[in-house]
């Protein structure tokens, strides 16, 4: 079967799921220029100063996506 579910995709679902970590946020942004937003990891750096935020998912829905599987069908 084919898929685009990488290990780090995987890894990510994992600590979303599992509520072992507590640095996750739900982060608006934008997707080529549409409004969008995305779960992401915030860690501080060593110096405590600066913050990096990691994208893990992008969930939202804009009206140019189409979901289809790997051959082409819609959902």
């Amino acid at each position: 079967m084919n898929t685009n579910i990488t290990a780090a995709h995987r890894d990510a679902f994992e600590a979303l799921t599992s509520g072992d970590f507590g640095n996750l946020a739900l982060f608006s942004c934008f997707v080529n220029g549409e409004p969008a937003s995305a779960i992401v990891a915030i860690t501080p750096d060593e110096d405590g100063n600066t913050l990096t935020i990691q994208p893990l998912f992008f969930i939202s829905v804009t009206p140019d996506m189409v979901l289809t599987d790997h051959d082409g069908v819609e959902a």
